[in-house]
């Protein structure tokens, strides 16, 4: 069985005031879920420590069967207590990694340089990259052997400034993610209505943008991949 890496943030403090924020819980269970069958999964932390959840996205653990189940599988959730780092992942291993999102992510992701290095080695060796949400701020700083951005010439999604005003918290993110991804020559498109599902595929980059789109993410990602094994072979050759 292939092997696919999904990082996630540790940081949970939101904006100057410290709100909570963390991992959203469904952006992991809603991709875990479509790839489960298809993939063996390792999480990738920005540290050791327990990975944070965003206490907003606990709602879910109560109104949804299948986050509920996940929430209380212990396999899964050993792997989010005790989290990798990027220092202990062999990109070589894997054929796709994804960055689920979360507000936690807008100040650890855009500027690690370990998990910039394993995507840059996935995807040039020929592996899928695949964000949703807030997780594309884990790509807009990749840059690849040649020099030139991850993203520049792709078409993009992610959290838009749109959904950042209407829950109330963008005064309080370090950054616009839809503007810095905009600026990386992206082309950036997003849902005709707020967090409506929003999933867009540009060669092997593939993105989300928002919560609802976790499982629309997973979704091309497992289709895409038998295709693209072949090619990404010969790239390892």
């Amino acid at each position: 069985m292939d092997k696919l890496l999904i990082a996630v943030t540790n940081h949970a403090a939101l904006g100057t005031k410290g709100k909570k924020t963390g991992l959203w819980l469904r952006e992991l269970t809603d991709f875990y879920h479509e790839v489960k069958n298809d993939f063996e999964v390792d999480i990738v932390s920005t540290s050791h420590e327990r990975v944070p959840l965003d206490p907003r996205s606990l709602m879910a653990v109560l109104t949804n069967k299948k986050t509920r189940a996940y929430y209380q599988n212990d396999e899964l959730m050993d792997k989010v207590k005790n989290p990798k780092v990027p220092e202990e992942v062999n990109a070589a291993d894997y054929a796709a990694i994804y960055f689920a999102g979360g507000h936690g992510t807008m100040w650890d992701f855009p500027d690690n340089t370990g998990l910039q290095d394993l995507t840059r080695a996935i995807y040039e060796n020929g592996g899928i990259v695949s964000a949703v949400c807030h997780g594309p701020s884990g790509l807009q700083n990749v840059k690849l052997s040649d020099g030139r951005y991850l993203l520049s010439g792709h078409v993009v999604t992610g959290f838009s400034d749109r959904e950042e005003k209407l829950m109330g918290l963008y005064k309080h993110i370090p950054f616009s993610l839809e503007q810095a991804l905009k600026e990386r020559g992206t082309l950036y498109k997003q849902a005709s209505l707020p967090m409506a599902a929003c999933v867009l595929q540009s060669g092997r980059l593939i993105t989300g943008q928002n919560p609802a789109s976790a499982q629309g993410v997973a979704q091309k990602l497992v289709e895409q991949w038998p295709k693209l094994k072949h090619e990404a072979a010969a790239h390892r050759e």
